[in-house]
């Protein structure tokens, strides 16, 4: 049930990949990304209301569309990264990694033996309903899974190099927002202390030969690519609509003028 993560080939052949962020609980909203041609989406279980449920048809939707499914998890908890993961996301996004021994409990969550002490139930959506042969499917689950941590502290930027160690991890993800409250210039994405912050992050990053992920604008998008980064995540379904009817009630007004 497994399928090859073109997500994490994409990066490990160096190129870039464009995601949005999900927060619509409608698995045709997923689809619809998948057929316009972005990469990937992140789930954003963090900050929706989302039942298991409707996690799952999101996934099995993704699948439908060809589009790779990464789960924003609540917070670095085993049953929460578990869940995402048996479900057949291949890979979650983790918030509140700030030091190296919570690195290592996201990568022991994510990964199954010999790499990590993640639950094993051979009769998950994942393990395709007990139909797939079991050490296939654990080689293929850790191969596939990809790791992404997020680096939005003064404490994560100070526990950086420890934490770029951990092999396992593929991304580091910058949140700008999180960050600019970390730095106590809350909501201010462009304030110096925040770029300051994100040059550090993004210069150790390379350094270690990880890929680093941000939010961006479309704008920006071209000169984050331009400076090696390989992640990136532009707007959210929702966000989509609301800047679509925006523009299109500005095209018609003005047509009238």
């Amino acid at each position: 049930m497994i399928r090859e993560n073109k997500l994490k080939k994409i990066i490990k052949d160096g190129g870039y990949a464009i995601g949005t962020f999900v927060k619509m609980n409608d698995p045709a909203s997923v689809e619809i990304l998948g057929l316009s041609g972005l990469d990937f989406f992140v789930l954003d279980n963090e900050h929706v209301a989302m039942n298991r449920e409707s996690m799952t048809n999101i996934v099995r939707a993704a699948d439908a569309a060809d589009i790779v499914p990464i789960v924003r998890v609540r917070e670095n908890y085993q049953v929460e990264i578990l869940q995402a993961l048996d479900a057949g996301a291949l890979g979650v996004q983790v918030p509140n990694v700030d030091t190296k021994e919570q690195a290592e409990y996201m990568v022991d969550s994510v990964k199954y033996n010999p790499i990590g002490k993640r639950g094993f139930s051979p009769t998950t959506r994942a393990a395709a309903y007990g139909l797939s042969d079991k050490k296939e499917y654990v080689k293929k689950s850790n191969e596939n899974t990809l790791i992404v941590s997020h680096c939005e502290t003064v404490e994560c930027i100070k526990n950086l190099d420890d934490i770029l160690k951990i092999k396992e991890i593929d991304v580091i993800f910058i949140g700008p927002m999180d960050l600019s409250q970390s730095l106590g210039v809350i909501g201010e994405a462009n304030n110096p202390k925040v770029i300051e912050a994100i040059d550090l992050i993004i210069e150790k990053v390379k350094a270690a030969n990880k890929a680093i992920g941000i939010v961006s604008t479309p704008e920006k998008a071209p000169e984050y690519i331009k400076r090696g980064v390989q992640y990136l995540l532009i707007s959210t379904d929702q966000g989509m609509i609301a800047s679509t009817a925006k523009q299109i009630l500005k095209v018609v007004e003005g047509g009238m003028e």
